[in-house]
């Protein structure tokens, strides 16, 4: 059975729109682009207030019921507490977080092609993949205020061969209810300064094509398409392609310093601070 969710959308001049979605983030911003509700067309839906997970597409429609019939005061507190508890909080990831790691990947294993695996991975497998991830770039958890892990961030090596020394991957994944929280951003916004304060030269991300979602996402962080590979994988029953997004950290022609692999610890603190404030 599909999730279904109740939520609450920001409109222009402060007015919250009521709804309820099984993909929040695709919703939204069908809001945002003219394509939602009458009501957010009128007003312009601008962010997410509120957003409130049901058992089915019944108990949504029943809790969407409700909630329109709360005074305004009412739903401003219920999106006050949402968006506290929602704040992503980023902390470096360890071995002992694997667990929350792997299953919030092979959710898109098993749902999504933004992902081209199909074998769900093993929590051994992800225990090893988070120390040699570590040894060599950040690896960022985002949690709510719950300490429910909301997404993860990382970087990893482009190529194996040397010459490729300053150039990473990145790999971002958020829980499919908290894609348009913020979440993302904040990840990215560190973990890219993480990177640049390390002296990598070059990110790529390898993006499933179509994903406008992620396209858009890259693009406001810079990301330029550099190359799109048609029909490059099968699955969940269709061909996808598969395209590569570039953001250059540093410019010229100058020879490059060796990579700091692991920076001090006051130096990241102080950028996942930075992207933890309210």
């Amino acid at each position: 059975m599909a999730p279904a969710y109740v939520y609450m959308a920001r409109c222009e001049g402060g007015q919250l729109y009521t709804g309820w979605t099984t993909d929040p983030a695709a919703r939204l911003h069908a809001h945002k682009t003219g394509r939602g509700a009458r009501a957010t067309r009128a007003f312009h839906a601008v962010a997410l207030a509120y957003l409130e997970p049901c058992p089915d597409k019944s108990a949504a429609l029943r809790r969407e019921a409700a909630l329109k019939k709360l005074p305004k005061a009412g739903k401003e507190a219920l999106c006050a507490a949402w968006a506290e508890n929602a704040r992503p909080r980023l902390s470096m990831a360890t071995r002992a977080d694997a667990g929350e790691i792997v299953r919030l990947y092979n959710w898109y294993v098993r749902n999504r092609i933004a992902t081209f695996q199909i074998t769900p991975s093993t929590l051994a497998e992800y225990e090893a993949w988070v120390d040699a991830t570590l040894a060599r770039a950040p690896l960022l958890l985002a949690r709510d205020g719950a300490g429910r892990l909301l997404g993860y961030a990382c970087a990893h090596r482009y190529h194996p061969r040397e010459a490729f020394d300053w150039d990473v991957e990145s790999t971002i994944y958020c829980a499919p209810d908290a894609c348009s929280a913020g979440v993302g951003n904040a990840l990215y916004g560190a973990l890219l300064e993480l990177l640049r304060m390390q002296g990598y030269w070059n990110v790529y991300a390898l993006l499933a094509d179509p994903n406008p979602a992620s396209e858009r996402f890259h693009e406001k962080w810079g990301f330029a398409c550099v190359g799109r590979q048609p029909h490059a994988g099968y699955k969940l029953g269709r061909w996808a392609g598969m395209s590569t997004w570039w953001l250059p950290l540093r410019k010229g022609a100058a020879a490059p310093v060796p990579v700091r692999l692991q920076l001090d610890e006051a130096e990241t603190a102080a950028v996942l601070a930075k992207y933890s404030a309210p």
